[in-house]
């Protein structure tokens, strides 16, 4: 895996280009107290948002391979940061929001489990500053 992330320069505060090895490209930027333009999400932002893709990714691929009907899946993340330098993850609660016909609890907290015990790259590694919690429910497709 690679990845590039290039200033774009003085005229622009704190934008960052990145690009990744698949071809895309995305821009991060700082708050403006910290010179900044707001032009893009905060750099802990993508981790987070990346963190949430993740385990989305392995929660819809589980139910999938598992015959399961899901039909959505979304994932709020909360987190906490240290208050001093380096200002790591030390809490963030996930909370589940799954789809699906007849989709059983015990299934989908299975599912979860597997994502954030086996699967998820992200969580698994932000875990080892983090503490991790989760919470979901199951809204009944008709």
């Amino acid at each position: 895996m690679e990845c590039t992330v290039r200033w774009t320069g003085q005229d622009a505060g704190m934008s960052f280009v990145a690009e990744t090895g698949s071809g895309h490209a995305f821009v991060m930027d700082g708050a403006p107290d910290a010179g900044g333009r707001n032009l893009g999400p905060r750099p802990m932002e993508m981790v987070l948002a990346g963190t949430g893709g993740c385990t989305a990714f392995d929660i819809v691929l589980i139910l999938k391979k598992g015959r399961h009907a899901v039909s959505g899946c979304e994932v709020s993340l909360k987190a906490d940061r240290a208050e001093s330098d380096p200002k790591v993850f030390t809490h963030i609660h996930f909370h589940y929001r799954v789809k699906g016909k007849n989709l059983k609890p015990e299934v989908v907290a299975r599912a979860i489990e597997l994502s954030k015990d086996k699967y998820c790259s992200a969580s698994i590694m932000i875990a080892k500053t983090a503490t991790i919690t989760h919470d979901y429910e199951i809204i009944e497709e008709v």
